[in-house]
C-alpha cells in the first residue's frame, strides 16, 4: 500500500461532548435497571391514559381481559381441566417429598394460580409445586427440625420460608434486580436439576420398598446406606405395586412423545394411577399387608395461616436462608420455562413482572396454608399442548382443585404412598437431561465441567453444596474472562481493507513493519497488568520473528480497540506504561476505533495529548494506511539522503 491508498485523509476519532454528571449517572442507572425501557409507553400520554397503562403494567390481566372471547375460554377450560388432572396427584406427591401434609400440596394449587393469573405475563405457565423446591425445603428445614417429631413447627417454618421466598422474589422484581438470577447459567441449571432429580428418585425408594425409617440426608451415600442396611425390611408387595405403576407411567410418557396428539394420555396417567391404586388397595385391604396409604386428608378450602408465620422463632435464620435459596431456584426455573414456551408463540414475557407475580403469589400462599410454588416444566408443557390461550387456564385448574378440596379429599384415604413415589420418579426422569450434558461437552468443555460439578455436588453432597459449587465455578469463569481477556494478532485479508485474526483466517497476511493487536474486552484494574505484559510479549515475539526471517524491522504497534467497551483509571495507566515501553524500543503506538466512553476518559486523562490525536484512527485500515505512508516517506527520505551523500562524495 503506497501513496495512492493514502490520498484520502483519514477520519479523526471524535471526542464526545461533555455531559453533566447527573445525566451520565441517569443513563447508567437506566441501562442497568431499566434495559427494557418500561416508561416509553407513558410518553406523550394524557394523565388518564397513564393511569390505565400503569394499572395494566402492574396487573397484566387488565390488558388482555377486555379482549377475552368465548372461543379463548373454551380452549382454556380444556387446558385447565387437563392440568388439574396432573396438579392433584403432583400436589399430593410433592408435599410428601417436602415432608408436609398432603393437603398443603392441594392448597398450593388453589390460591397461587389465581394470583398468578392476575399478575403474570405468561399465557402458558401453569403454576404449582415443584420437586426440586420441595426437596430443598425438606433438606434444609429437616436439618433443624424433625418433621415427624415436631410436625407443627416444621409446617410453620415451611410457611415462613415461603413468605420470605415471596418477599425476596417480589423485591428483586420491584428493584429491577432480575439480572441476579442470571448467575444460574444454563449449564448450572442442567447439572443442578439432573442431580436433584437423581437424589429425588433415590429417596423415593423408601416408598417403593415400603420402608418406615429412612435417612434425612439427601446425598447418595446416606440414601444407599439407609436402603441397604434395611434389606430385611423391604416389602415385596410395595415393590411389585410400585414397579407396575412406574412402568405404566413411563410407558404413557413414551407413547405421548411418539404421538404428540395423544399428550393427554401422559397428562391423565398420574390421576389414573391414583384412582386404580386406591381402588386396588380398598378391595384387597393391601394396607394390612405392608402397603402404606395416605390416610385422612383434611376437607375444605385453605385456612388462613398468617398466625402460623413464626417471625420470632429461634429458627428464623434457617427459614430466611431456605426462603432465599428456594426462591432463587423457583425464579430461575419459572422464568426459564415461561420464556421457553413464549418463544413458540412469538411473544415476550417481562422478567421483572414475573418476579413480582411469583413473589406476590408466594406471599399470598404463605398466608393461606400454601408452600412454595413456581411454574414447573411438566405442568406447563401439558398446559401448552392442551391448547391454552391465556392465564385463565390457571383459574380453571384452581377451580377444579377447589372442587377437589371441598368434596373429593376423602377419596384419597386409600391412595398408597408407593404410587406417589412412582409418580415422582416418573416426573424426575424427565429432568435428567443427559442429551444436554453431551451437547455441552461437544460445544464448551468448561460449561460441561460446571454442569458435572453441580450434578456431583448435589448427588454426593447436598442440594445447597451442588448449587454453591456450580455458581462459584461459573463466577470463576467470569472472573477469568475479565482478568485474562483475549488478545490476538490481526492480518490483512488479500485484496481488501479488512483486518481479521491470523489464527482464524489462514489467508490473512502480516503487514511489514506493523504489529496489529486486537483487545477483546473492557480494560479494568483486574486485567490491566495482564494486558500490559501481553502486549510486551507480542512485541518481543514479533521482533524475534522478524530478526530470524531478516524482514523489515518493526516500527508501529496498532491496538484495535473495537472490543474495548469501557476503561478505568488502571487501564489508562496501563496505556501510559505501554506507550513508555514502546517509545523506549523506538516504536510508535497507534490506536484504532476507541469507543466514545474510552475516548472520553482518554481525553480527560490527557492521554490523547501524549499520544497525539493524529495517531488515533477510526478504523484499522486507516491506521495501517497512515503507518505505511510514514514508512514509505521514511524510505524515500533515506534514499534521498543516501543519494545526496553519494553526490557530495563525488
Amino acid at each position: 500500500m503506497g501513496d495512492a491508498d493514502y490520498e484520502l485523509r483519514p477520519h479523526r476519532v471524535a471526542i464526545p461532548p461533555p455531559k453533566p454528571f447527573y445525566q451520565s449517572l441517569e443513563s447508567s442507572l437506566k441501562e442497568t435497571f431499566f434495559p427494557d425501557d418500561p416508561f416509553r409507553q407513558f410518553k406523550n400520554q394524557p394523565m388518564s391514559r397513564k393511569v390505565v397503562l400503569g394499572l395494566q403494567y402492574l396487573m397484566p390481566v387488565l390488558e388482555w381481559a377486555p379482549r377475552y372471547t368465548f372461543d379463548l375460554f373454551k380452549a382454556d377450560v380444556v387446558a385447565g381441566i387437563t392440568i388439574a388432572s396432573l396438579a392433584v396427584p403432583q400436589g399430593i406427591s410433592y408435599a410428601g417429598l417436602a415432608n408436609l401434609p398432603p393437603v398443603l400440596g392441594l392448597y398450593s394449587s388453589f390460591v397461587p394460580p389465581l394470583v398468578y393469573a392476575m399478575l403474570g405475563s405468561s399465557r402458558d405457565l401453569a403454576v404449582g409445586t415443584v420437586a426440586v423446591a420441595s426437596l430443598l425445603i425438606a433438606s434444609m428445614l429437616g436439618k433443624e427440625v424433625n418433621p415427624n417429631e415436631n410436625p407443627k413447627l416444621y409446617v410453620q417454618l415451611a410457611l415462613t420460608a415461603t413468605f420470605f421466598a415471596g418477599v425476596f422474589q417480589a423485591g428483586l422484581g420491584f428493584l429491577r434486580l432480575g439480572f441476579i438470577v442470571d448467575l444460574l447459567s444454563h449449564a448450572t441449571i442442567v447439572g443442578f436439576m439432573g442431580g436433584a432429580a437423581t437424589v429425588v428418585c433415590l429417596q423415593q425408594l423408601k416408598g417403593i420398598l415400603g420402608l418406615v425409617h429412612f435417612t434425612h440426608g439427601t446425598d447418595l451415600v446416606s440414601v444407599m446406606r439407609s436402603i441397604l442396611s434395611q434389606i430385611h425390611m423391604w416389602r415385596w408387595e410395595s415393590g411389585v405395586l410400585g414397579g407396575c405403576f412406574l412402568f405404566f407411567l413411563v410407558l404413557t410418557r413414551y407413547f405421548s412423545k411418539r404421538r404428540p396428539a395423544f399428550f393427554w394420555v401422559n397428562a391423565m396417567a398420574p390421576l389414573t394411577s391414583i384412582i386404580l391404586a386406591s381402588v386396588l388397595v380398598y378391595f384387597t385391604h393391601a394396607e394390612k399387608h405392608g402397603v402404606q396409604v395416605i390416610g385422612h386428608v383434611k376437607k375444605g378450602l385453605n385456612p388462613t395461616s398468617v398466625s402460623e408465620l413464626v417471625f420470632g422463632s429461634p429458627y428464623l435464620t434457617t427459614a430466611i436462608k431456605t426462603g432465599v435459596i428456594t426462591g432463587v431456584i423457583a425464579l430461575a426455573e419459572g422464568i426459564a420455562v415461561g420464556r421457553s414456551f413464549a418463544m413458540f408463540k412469538n411473544y415476550n414475557i417481562d422478567g421483572n413482572k414475573e418476579m413480582i407475580a411469583f413473589g406476590m403469589m408466594n406471599i399470598a400462599g404463605s398466608c393461606t396454608s400454601c408452600y412454595l410454588t413456581t411454574g414447573p416444566f411438566s405442568r406447563t408443557a401439558v398446559n401448552f399442548n392442551a391448547g391454552c390461550k391465556t392465564a385463565v387456564s390457571n383459574i380453571v385448574m384452581a377451580t377444579a382443585v377447589m372442587i377437589t378440596l371441598l368434596f373429593l379429599t376423602p377419596l384419597f384415604h386409600y391412595t398408597p404412598l408407593v404410587v406417589l413415589s412412582s409418580i415422582i420418579i416418573a416426573a424426575m426422569l424427565g429432568l435428567i437431561d443427559y442429551e444436554a450434558a453431551i451437547h455441552l461437552w461437544k460445544v464448551d468443555k468448561f460449561d460441561f465441567v460446571v454442569c458435572i460439578s453441580a450434578f456431583l455436588g448435589v448427588v454426593f453432597g447436598s442440594v445447597e453444596i451442588g448449587l454453591v459449587i456450580a455458581v462459584v465455578i461459573s463466577l470463576v469463569r467470569v472472573l477469568l474472562f475479565v482478568a485474562r481477556p483475549r488478545t490476538f494478532l490481526l492480518g490483512n485479508i488479500p485484496n481488501s481493507f479488512t483486518y481479521r485474526s491470523i489464527d482464524q483466517y489462514q489467508v490473512a497476511n502480516n503487514v511489514p513493519g506493523i504489529l496489529i493487536l486486537h483487545i477483546g474486552s473492557p480494560i479494568y484494574f483486574a486485567n490491566a497488568s495482564y494486558l500490559r505484559e501481553r502486549v510486551s510479549r507480542w512485541i518481543d515475539e514479533e521482533e524475534d520473528k522478524l530478526k530470524s526471517s531478516k524482514e523489515a524491522d518493526l516500527q508501529y504497534v496498532i491496538l484495535d480497540m473495537s472490543g474495548v467497551g469501557s476503561i478505568d483509571t488502571s487501564g489508562i495507566s496501563m496505556f501510559e506504561e505501554v506507550q513508555k515501553t514502546i517509545d523506549i524500543r523506538g516504536l510508535k503506538l497507534v490506536l484504532a476505533n476507541p469507543g466514545s466512553e474510552v475516548m472520553k476518559k482518554l481525553d480527560k486523562s490527557k492521554f490523547v495529548d501524549k499520544i497525539g490525536q493524529e495517531w488515533i484512527f477510526l478504523t484499522v485500515a486507516e491506521a495501517v494506511n497512515a503507518c505505511n505512508f510514514m514508512l514509505h516517506a521514511c524510505k524515500m527520505n533515506a534514499k534521498r539522503v543516501e543519494s545526496e551523500a553519494a553526490d557530495n562524495n563525488v
